[in-house]
């Protein structure tokens, strides 16, 4: 048996892109004669309750209703009056959890008859500001993430609150066990499971970015960190218009470590390109809109610098170079179909292709570097193309806020895959080679009815969710290669989920509660090649309640406090069990477990927002435990040197820290946001069995570390439509599985002008501007220990360009 460390602490850090947004809140309702009939021309008015002062006013129509919007959260009196008729004045307090809801049956009586008494109401509005009332989601504007335009979505998220990338991966709150949407759906362009290609994703697609930390019974429960919600950019403005965009920029502008020799020369002053197209025409009831992007990079991907110690004495020096070309093409268009003022049909596809060759070439040198041991140089050639149909139809009900929406979503994604690696050794060289082939789709099914209450709103739905991804490897072996040919062949992956939600909203002056349940069951069928020399077909089901609850305290207009409870899980995607050997470097080989089971997690959060003037000031208390924690195990068996990295539930973790945010306008010319987070992680002993590519048992003791982060956003708005953004990251020393990753810091600056009235925009932008950002690591392993210091590519210089018709 080997026991040996094993930790698991991801990283954590909060940044700084604010981004007001203004409050609009409908007010509506109907006006009848205690006899319950229509009274159309009455006159509505709203006043102020501190000191009567109008703010609105309208008349009620034939059916008796009225309409009011553009109302802010506050206290007003609403007046009904008709000629004939008893004034009705009652107090109506305007709170923040819904955009549209109804107050209650005005019914007003003749003025012969007594006056009869109307309660206090409580209408529950939305205040879109950075960070919700309910201090369970913060909005990000992509534009104003001046420091990161014209990059990927991936890099625009590193300056985002809550937010770290680690490995390729977002993290929130330490936690890459993230859901990615797109308008508010999963896709394969972000990935069903695992999170995927959000490095590819051009951030000029993107007009928003929701951080949601504690999901709803309305989210699916996949993803125990939170949901990430990337809204597309999409207007409906009356006539044609649009926005044409160019960005253009250079990266690794220096080689900032020199190769060892006789490998082939990494990658420097690399090309990014960006072009950018949105159109829209809406006459009538007829919206069309298209946005197209294509984002062309040369990346210096990986450039990992290894020492490793042998406890023999041995030293082996090495080096993973990797030279990377992606193009990504994205898409999409649709039209929305006005068909009354009650009834919306819209229908919409997205395309996507993307492109990736990856040239790699990793050298092995004894410890004087007067020797080259082995050289291994790699091809990775792979086009991932998705197709999407989606069709959306809403019914709006006479009450504002009223609705029922249902939604059909069809996903094409192919993944055609092509690898050829060189293995050069002193005396003999060898070619392997294999060829990957998935074809998935998804079906999905969606009811959703929210109706409005007097203090409140009531939410329920269900979804239906079929995924089938059949796959194909085909190994292709070399002289003295490690494939496991017999492991190659077919597997088949069925994915099966019904989902019935409900949820209920209450608000009054003082107090709020949210109180939902989410039923899932879950059916997952995972059929292999029989001859597999490990695996064999495999999969579970399950029938699991997933609540959600919160509670808040408005202690008055500065102060508020929440408590937020939920149970989440996190399903092994595909790729998580997929049977097939792949190499993550010449002696790391990645092999999936079909026998690996759902995480559950139970999340607690305290929350507490105070604002005052000109700032606000945001502090988090969290708490989460999981049972069957996934996480990737690194093992070795007799006779063999290689790595085999496979999948298991690890047993019970936990994870507790607190996150805090402080925005503050200092001026009109500058402001400041600092946020940051410390957290302890746990994990405690656990055991396992690796069955690939011979059973061997790994154990671990309890493990717990301590860390921390932080982000320095400052802003600047000088005259003439002139801004600056420069934002300062640093994160602390961390550990990591078997060892540690050291602190690292960075720097990014950037410049907007608007020009030509408002209508053209240039930016010009540096992320890493100090060249800072390395990723350096300790191991300590059986039998030996390694450092290593990757010098990928940070710095990026872009020019930019955009243009408003």
């Amino acid at each position: 048996m080997n026991r040996t460390k094993l930790l698991l602490f991801p990283t954590f850090a909060i940044s700084t892109m604010i981004t007001a947004q203004t409050t609009s809140v409908t007010v509506s309702g109907r006006v009848t004669h205690k006899d319950k009939m229509a009274l159309p021309y009455a006159n509505i008015i709203l006043k102020k309750e501190k000191d009567s002062a109008f703010v609105a006013g309208t008349i009620t129509n034939e059916e008796g209703r009225f309409s009011i919007t553009g109302i802010q959260p506050d206290h007003y009196f609403l007046e009904t009056s008709l000629t004939g008729y008893n004034t009705q004045i009652q107090p109506i307090f305007v709170g923040s959890l819904s955009e549209f809801l109804e107050i209650p049956t005005v019914e007003m009586g003749l003025k012969q008859e007594k006056e009869t008494k109307i309660d206090e109401v409580v209408i529950s509005g939305s205040k879109k500001n950075e960070i919700s009332n309910q201090l369970d989601k913060k909005t990000y504007s992509v534009a104003d993430n001046i420091s990161q335009s014209g990059g990927s979505v991936l890099q625009s998220m590193q300056n985002l609150p809550g937010i770290t990338v680690q490995d390729g991966k977002v993290q929130l709150r330490g936690n890459d066990k993230v859901t990615v949407l797109i308008d508010g759906r999963q896709t394969a362009l972000t990935g069903f499971g695992s999170q995927t290609g959000l490095d590819n994703i051009p951030a000029s697609a993107i007009d928003k970015i929701e951080i949601i930390n504690n999901p709803s019974s309305k989210y699916d429960a996949n993803g125990n960190a939170g949901i990430i919600n990337i809204i597309m950019k999409k207007n409906k403005q009356n006539g044609w218009n649009g926005k044409l965009g160019f960005t253009t920029g250079l990266g690794s502008l220096w080689e900032r470590k020199q190769n060892l020799p006789t490998i082939r020369p990494q990658y420097t002053l690399t090309p990014k390109i960006n072009p950018s197209l949105s159109l829209n025409y809406r006459k009538n009831k007829i919206n069309i809109f298209l946005q197209a992007d294509n984002l062309y990079t040369e990346t210096l991907n990986k450039n990992e610098f290894v020492t490793r110690t042998y406890d023999d004495g041995t030293i082996i020096n090495s080096q993973l170079k990797r030279n990377r070309n992606t193009n990504f093409f994205t898409t999409k268009a649709g039209v929305d179909w006005n068909i009354d003022s009650q009834n919306t049909l819209t229908i919409s596809g997205m395309y996507g292709s993307e492109k990736i060759i990856d040239r790699g070439d990793q050298p092995f040198f004894n410890g004087d570097m007067s020797q080259r041991l082995r050289l291994w140089q790699f091809l990775e050639d792979e086009l991932k193309t998705t197709v999407m149909g989606m069709a959306s139809y809403q019914h709006k009900f006479k009450e504002a806020g009223h609705v029922l929406n249902v939604g059909f979503n069809y996903t094409f994604h192919r993944e055609d895959e092509k690898y050829f690696y060189d293995n050069y050794l002193p005396a003999t060289t060898g070619t392997d080679a294999f060829k990957l082939l998935s074809d998935e789709q998804v079906y999905d099914f969606n009811v959703d009815y929210i109706k409005p209450l007097k203090y409140g709103r009531i939410e329920t739905g269900i979804k239906l969710r079929s995924r089938s991804i059949p796959t194909n490897m085909n190994f292709i072996p070399g002289a003295n290669s490690v494939l496991d040919v017999a492991a190659g062949g077919k597997a088949d992956y069925k994915e099966f989920i019904p989902a019935v939600y409900g949820n209920y909203i209450f608000e009054n002056e003082k107090w709020e509660a949210e109180l939902g349940l989410r039923l899932e069951y879950v059916r997952i069928e995972y059929d292999v090649n029989p001859n597999h020399p490990t695996y064999k077909s495999d999969g579970y089901n399950y029938t699991q309640p997933f609540p959600n609850f919160r509670l808040a305290y408005k202690l008055n207009d500065h102060h508020k406090f929440s408590l937020f409870y939920n149970r989440r899980v996190d399903r092994p995607n595909e790729v998580d069990i997929r049977i097939f050997p792949k190499y993550d470097d010449a002696e790391i080989i990645k092999v999936g477990n079909p026998a690996l089971r759902p995480q559950f997690t139970n999340s607690i959060e305290l929350g507490y927002k105070y604002n005052w003037d000109n700032g606000y000031l945001y502090a988090a208390l969290y708490h989460r435990f999981a049972n069957g924690t996934i996480t990737r195990i690194s093992s070795t068996v007799p006779d063999s040197t290689l790595i085999y990295a496979i999948f298991q539930n690890a047993g019970r973790s936990y994870n507790t820290g607190l996150e805090a945010i402080w925005n503050q306008k200092v001026s009109d010319l500058y402001s400041f946001n600092v946020n940051g987070n410390i957290y302890r992680n746990q994990i405690n002993a656990f055991s396992v069995q690796n069955l690939y590519p011979q059973p061997n048992v790994f154990s671990a003791d309890k493990q717990s570390a301590v860390s921390g982060n932080m982000k320095w956003n400052n802003v600047f708005h000088f005259s003439k439509g002139l801004d600056a953004q420069i934002t300062a990251v640093y994160l602390a020393p961390d550990l990591i599985p078997q060892g540690k990753i050291k602190s690292r810091f960075s720097m990014d600056i950037g410049l907007k002008k608007a020009i030509q009235k408002g209508k053209g925009e240039l930016f010009l932008n540096a992320s890493d501007l100090l060249n800072t950002m390395v990723i350096k690591r300790n191991i300590q392993g059986m039998g030996f220990a390694y450092t290593s210091n990757d010098y990928y590519e940070t710095q990026v210089v872009r020019l930019g360009y955009s243009y408003k018709f």
